[in-house]
Parts: C-alpha cells; sequence; structure tokens
C-alpha cells in the first residue's frame, strides 16, 4: 500500500535486501556468458527527443545479462534506481513516466534502469519482490532504501532528495554531475506544493481542497487522483480513535463503526482484517448500507497495488458475497 507522509511500505524480502542479505553479483555469472546481450540504448524521458543531452543516459532498459555492468558497477560512480515494472501492471504506467522524468532532470546525478520483471523475473527473485512496481536504489554496489507502489511525484523527490545527500561523498558521479549543471531541482508544481505542505502540517481538509481543484482542471491526473485517495484515507484513519475496534466489534450492526475498524485496520498494516470486516458487513447487509459498505472497500483497494495478493483475494470474496 502507498503511505502518504513517504513512508511507503516494504516488504519482509526488501527489508532483507537493504540489510545486505541480497547479493546483487548472483547474476554476474550469466551477464558473463557467451551470449550475452549488449547494453540496451538509454531510452528518452516522456516528452523528450530521443538522444537529446537532457535525456542521454538517464533511462536505460535492464536485462539479467547486464545487470551486473548496468547496475552493480555503475552503482559504484552514481545513485542506481531500479524500477521493477511490467506492461499489464496499471500502477507501473503512473509511475514510470515520473521516474523517467526527473531521472532526466537530474542531469546525470542518477540513472533509472528499468527492468521488465516478466521478461526478467531472476531480477526480481533477487529482490523478492512481491509485488510491482518496486522501486529500489542501489548505491556502492548494495541496495540502499526501496518503496512499493506509486508514490506522488512530491514525495518520490524528496526521497531522491535524501538519497543524493546522503551518498554524495561516496559516488562521484553525483557531484560531478551537479558542478556541471545538473542535479538543479526543478521547480515543483505549486498546485501540489500548496497540498503537500497542508498535508504535511496536518490539515487534511486544505490538502483534499486543493488535489480536488487539480481534478477540476485535469480530470485524468493520475497523481492527483492517488494523492487525493491517500489523503481521504489518512484522514479518515487518525480520526478513528483507538478504541475504534473495539467499538465495531461490540457493536457490528453499527456500520460507521464498521468503517472506522477497517480503516484503523489497514493503517495498522492488517488490511486483510480490514477487508474480510467489511465483506462481512456486505454479506449481511442490503441496500443503502451494503452498497456505502462495498463503495468503502473498493477505495480501500486502490490504496493498494492492483495486483497485491491480498487484494485479488478479497476482490473475489466480494464478488461472492455480492453475487
Amino acid at each position: 500500500m502507498t503511505h502518504p507522509r513517504g513512508s511507503a511500505s516494504k516488504t519482509a524480502a526488501l527489508s532483507a535486501a537493504l540489510s545486505g542479505a541480497v547479493d546483487l553479483s548472483a547474476l554476474k555469472a550469466r551477464a558473463e556468458a557467451p551470449q550475452k546481450q549488449p547494453p540496451a540504448p538509454p531510452r528518452p524521458a516522456d516528452g523528450a527527443a530521443p538522444g537529446g543531452p537532457a535525456t542521454a543516459g538517464a533511462v536505460i532498459d535492464v536485462t539479467e545479462a547486464t545487470f551486473q555492468a548496468e547496475v552493480v558497477e555503475r552503482s559504484l560512480q552514481q545513485l542506481v534506481v531500479v524500477d521493477l515494472w511490467a506492461e499489464w501492471c496499471g500502477p507501473c504506467k503512473q509511475l514510470s513516466p515520473v521516474l523517467e522524468r526527473l531521472a532526466a532532470e537530474s542531469g546525470g546525478a542518477w540513472v533509472l534502469a528499468k527492468v521488465d520483471v516478466d521478461a526478467n523475473p531472476r531480477i526480481a527473485q533477487l529482490f523478492g519482490a512481491q509485488s510491482i512496481p518496486t522501486v529500489i536504489a542501489i548505491g556502492g554496489g548494495q541496495p540502499v532504501d526501496a518503496f512499493s507502489g506509486a508514490l506522488p511525484e512530491p514525495e518520490i523527490r524528496k526521497w531522491l532528495g535524501s538519497l543524493l545527500d546522503a551518498l554524495r561523498d561516496r559516488l562521484p558521479g553525483i557531484k560531478a554531475a551537479e558542478q556541471n549543471g545538473g542535479g538543479v531541482e526543478v521547480p515543483e508544481d505549486p498546485r501540489f506544493t500548496e497540498a503537500e505542505e497542508a498535508f504535511e502540517r496536518g490539515d487534511f481538509a486544505a490538502a483534499q481542497a486543493a488535489y480536488e481543484r487539480i481534478l477540476d482542471v485535469e480530470p485524468a491526473n493520475e497523481e492527483a487522483k492517488t494523492a487525493l485517495a491517500q489523503v481521504k484515507f489518512t484522514a479518515r484513519a487518525e480520526a478513528a480513535g483507538p478504541d475504534a475496534i473495539a467499538k465495531a466489534d461490540a457493536n457490528p450492526a453499527d456500520l460507521d463503526a464498521q468503517l472506522a475498524a477497517a480503516d484503523l485496520e489497514v493503517a495498522g498494516q492488517q488490511p486483510e482484517a480490514g477487508f474480510a470486516r467489511l465483506i462481512a458487513v456486505v454479506r449481511r447487509t442490503a441496500g443503502d448500507e451494503r452498497n456505502k459498505a462495498r463503495e468503502h472497500l473498493v477505495a480501500l483497494f486502490d490504496l493498494f497495488d492492483s495486483a497485491d495478493e491480498r487484494v485479488m483475494k478479497a476482490r473475489r470474496d466480494l464478488a461472492s458475497a455480492l453475487y
């Protein structure tokens, strides 16, 4: 699930990777095999002219055969951000264009390495990725941080900025890019800045209004849609008291109590419990109450990767409850 304030959820496998349990040289033999493929040519970011100076080398397609050279060895000089994606992944199509654009803006301070997990399953297995999109930062030949899900652009910018600050003295490519005029932060969209600042100070109503204004003008803006859903959820979860679950358990017929308890369970990293609670409500109610519980549950699904096994199971259970 994607969380506001940049606290992206990490799988247990990713946590293991960041503690050094993943050996990135595991693909080296494959990379050095006689049939090794040549490195894929750099990809221009969306909307940029192919081969232009701003995008040359900013985005590269990586395979199992080129992983050692393009990711591990390159990360000794500059930050490499690995994007695990697939053609069928909806959230990937939201996240990848943002990463590509930010990589081009960095002027070489970091490079985006895109990995199609369907064509290169061993790389996803290497990191123990349980869902996509999953993004892993590699510096000095080792994973240093990661997140999963399609974060809003302001959160990604903060994440990248903190990584560059932490690695600047270790990776010479970062300083070199900044000295050559790269790595200059491009001003953020002031509309998103307004919303993000409101969220950071806990003014959820103002943050919601700011994102809704963006959507009034740009109804298809996926970043604003995602951020708005996160703001609404966070506001509800924080409004639910610590005894919300106990109240709901004591009053099964209280729909509002069940909704609040489900929010609290999801916020507490127990999404299966929250999903099951609302599916049970759908089973035993009818009419407006049933519809309200269903809509609330679907909104919770939208906070997660659509390929998340927990969401997929809950969707099947919901369909069974409805029909």
